[in-house]
């Protein structure tokens, strides 16, 4: 029985180790085991990782944008300054109207819907908006919607009135904004350029410096919840724009406005079918006083057709068309569109012969003009059909003789011209800070041979700017110096008014001041005794050149080119002026006859603006007689010492009384005002910012007393006369003896 037992029991032990054993888990799967919850382990940690260090920015980005609401506000728009100070673009404040679509709604769909009804159509009548796109808008599901931009402040008020009567006093939002405008309209149109709607330049200065102008968007920021709805009482972020900077440009309002009267009256006198340049330089510092092309736009509506012919095919033309033909109306002309000089070239020509010593200025047997110029077997023909015979420079270039500089161009070579034209800045641009300023066209050196050599030397077959060809005649007239063209002459930070100015660049000397004295009294013989005589002006020295470029083969439909570079005073020239006119159709084509008295208009009103007293004037003023009159130039925005330089040298007395530094004190004011012509010595009173006390006097009674009395009588009371007609004794005057007039006014007398 033991035995038995002991067998039974021995078997359930063996049993149980069995059992035992095939529990325990083999030491390989183990192993697998444990290597795969380790990879788990390392795909966890490199994921966090990833999203930590890696991804971590924009996730952070991504969340706050989940998060927060941003609305944007503009900066305002540096505004553009001419040389006296006007401006002639500005940023005023307007305001965006935005909305937040989910704090409109209510507390059942039926009132949400009956709201956003509501403000659909107020928003819709309020600014004459789509009432569909508008509701669009205010059940959309974004955070923000914007619903007009640029909004005047008579519309917000509207708006705000509105907003009151019906109760709603969340979810729009009048956020600051600015839209520009341009005070003079169509003046330096192509010069100044303009901006979109988003208040970045599109064309001109407005894009070349858009950086500058643009300054930096400031915005408000607040939170908002997971369901994406603003979280109440939330901590608001506003975060400043900065404003961009101003700019103050070389150009002179007063300057730009006559070349711009006398360049339109030209073209349209003329009939130019493809318009007219002009541009005005100060030599010495390559301040661009005027730049201006016709016909011009109005930058206020810069997509509005500017002639009457295109306005009148507009409906009918494809985007396309009506794309290129904008692009057309906004390109500047004067630095954008090379074309052949023409004889205006011809003091290129003459100042490398006089620079290398290969010509004197008076011999009349150097050229011979028999009508044209034979050339590698070619005749080319000189403008006029009767010959100029025996020349020497003087003469060829005042009868701006074709045959004459060819025969120069021959003497000089093509290398020494090249090296020249180079120093001169032709073959690259100008470097004048202007929105798509292109370059010329020449030959390739070694492809000029005797026609190609022959035809440049008097300006035709090659091709530049207008700037271009400016920037370098400006250099001849500046003792050879050449100085690179400016048109920003500062830029003030318009939130610290730090003042950052930008100096004239002189680049390199060309030619010697020697060559440089002899071509300008070339340039006055033109004026004097030579084809450019329409363009003398009385009592001023004037130098200048025509030029009349044909066509080039293949071109013919562009026509004829006339032209015409004057400089002025001759001695010490303070203006180089160029005009343009392209394909002129009317009695004449020829630059000295079409274009001579364009230039002579402009500068008889340009000269004395600028101060620039007349050798007739300065004669007559060195006399006793005191009879002489001059136009009263203005002087506002300019400083006290500039203005009485300026008033003195056009026979003026000056008066005012302030305390402080007249070199940097402006005047605010003047009296007479500009325009008007008074007798020399007239008394001019100036007023600044810091002295604006005005002085009134009594008119005394000039009833019976001679002109000389009568002045004498008035300019004691700083009181100025003007005459309307002449004779022995005064008989009347106005305003009446006895009145109360202010120091500077004018009292007009009549004779018997």
């Amino acid at each position: 029985m033991n035995k038995k037992n002991s067998k039974k029991q021995n078997s359930i032990i063996n049993k149980i180790k069995k059992k035992k054993q095939n529990k325990k888990v083999k030491p390989k799967r183990l192993l697998i085991l444990l290597l795969s919850i380790f990879f788990c382990f390392v795909l966890l940690i490199s994921r966090l990782a990833y999203l930590q260090f890696i991804n971590g920015s924009y996730l952070k980005e991504k969340a706050y944008n989940q998060q927060s609401i941003n609305r944007i506000i503009s900066p305002k728009r540096g505004t553009i300054y001419d040389s006296t100070g006007k401006k002639l673009a500005i940023s005023s404040q307007v305001d965006t109207i935005t909305i937040n679509p989910s704090k409109l709604k209510a507390k059942t769909d039926e009132q949400t819907k009956k709201n956003q009804e509501i403000i659909a159509k107020g928003l819709s009548e309020i600014f004459n908006l789509d009432y569909t796109e508008v509701y669009n808008k205010v059940t959309s599901d974004s955070s923000v919607e914007t619903i007009i931009k640029k909004v005047d402040q008579d519309k917000v008020n509207k708006l705000q009135n509105w907003m009151k009567e019906n109760n709603i006093y969340v979810g729009i939002n009048i956020d600051e904004d600015s839209k520009r405008s341009y005070p003079y309209n169509n003046l330096a149109s192509h010069l100044i350029g303009f901006c979109g709607t988003d208040n970045n330049g599109i064309e001109g200065l407005e894009l070349k410096w858009d950086s500058v102008l643009t300054g930096t968007p400031g915005k408000i920021v607040s939170s908002k919840d997971a369901s994406q709805e603003e979280i109440p009482d939330a901590t608001q972020t506003y975060i400043a724009a900065e404003n961009g900077s101003d700019l103050v440009l070389s150009i002179d309002v007063n300057i730009q406005t006559i070349i711009e009267k006398y360049l339109s009256e030209a073209v349209t006198t003329n009939k130019c079918t493809r318009g007219g340049t002009a541009i005005a330089m100060n030599p010495s510092t390559g301040d661009i006083l005027a730049m201006a092309n016709y016909p011009n736009y109005n930058l206020n509506t810069p997509f509005t057709p500017n002639t009457d012919n295109l306005l009148k095919s507009w409906d009918n033309l494809s985007s396309t068309d009506k794309n290129t033909a904008l692009q057309k109306m906004w390109r500047n002309k004067a630095v954008s569109d090379a074309y052949e000089p023409g004889s205006t070239f011809k003091l290129i020509t003459a100042a490398v012969a006089l620079e290398e010593n290969l010509i004197s200025t008076d011999h009349e047997g150097d050229f011979v003009c028999k009508g044209y110029e034979e050339v590698n077997g070619i005749k080319i023909s000189c403008w006029r059909k009767n010959p100029h015979g025996y020349q020497s420079l003087r003469t060829a270039l005042g009868n701006s003789c074709n045959p004459a500089f060819m025969q120069l161009g021959k003497k000089i070579g093509a290398s020494t011209l090249y090296k020249y034209y180079s120093a001169f800045g032709l073959f690259e641009k100008t470097g004048a800070a202007l929105a798509s300023e292109t370059t010329g066209i020449f030959h390739k050196l070694e492809n000029v041979k005797y026609v190609e050599l022959a035809t440049m030397s008097f300006g035709q077959r090659i091709t530049i700017t207008p700037l271009q060809l400016i920037t370098a005649v400006s250099a001849i007239a500046n003792n050879g110096t050449l100085v690179q063209p400016r048109i920003v002459k500062q830029i003030v930070n318009s939130d610290t008014g730090v003042i950052t100015n930008i100096d004239p660049v002189e680049v390199r000397q060309v030619i010697s001041k020697e060559t440089s004295s002899t071509m300008r009294n070339l340039m006055e013989s033109v004026v004097t005794k030579g084809t450019g005589n329409k363009a003398q002006v009385s009592g001023y020295s004037i130098g200048g050149k025509t030029g009349t470029s044909e066509p080039s083969p293949g071109k013919e439909n562009e026509g004829y080119v006339a032209s015409y570079v004057a400089i002025s005073p001759t001695e010490n020239p303070e203006i180089v002026l160029l005009v343009a006119l392209y394909d002129p159709q009317g009695t004449s084509h020829q630059g000295g006859t079409v274009v001579g008295p364009v230039v002579a208009q402009m500068l008889s009103e340009i000269l004395p603006y600028m101060g620039l007293t007349s050798d007739n004037i300065k004669t007559t003023t060195t006399s006793s007689s005191t009879n002489t009159t001059s136009t009263v130039p203005d002087v506002r925005n300019r400083t006290l010492a500039e203005a009485e330089k300026i008033l003195k040298n056009s026979g003026f007395e000056v008066n005012y009384s302030v305390v402080g530094d007249k070199n940097t004190l402006l005047v605010k004011d003047q009296v007479p005002s500009s325009g008007i012509s008074l007798l020399n010595k007239s008394k001019i009173i100036l007023y600044t910012e810091e002295n604006d006390v005005r002085v009134s006097v009594t008119v005394p009674d000039l009833t019976g007393k001679t002109l000389s009395q009568a002045k004498e009588d008035l300019w004691n009371k700083n009181l100025n006369i003007s005459a309307s007609n002449s004779g022995s004794k005064i008989i009347s005057q106005t305003p009446t003896a006895g009145s109360s007039v202010e120091e500077g006014s004018v009292i007009t007398v009549k004779f018997k």
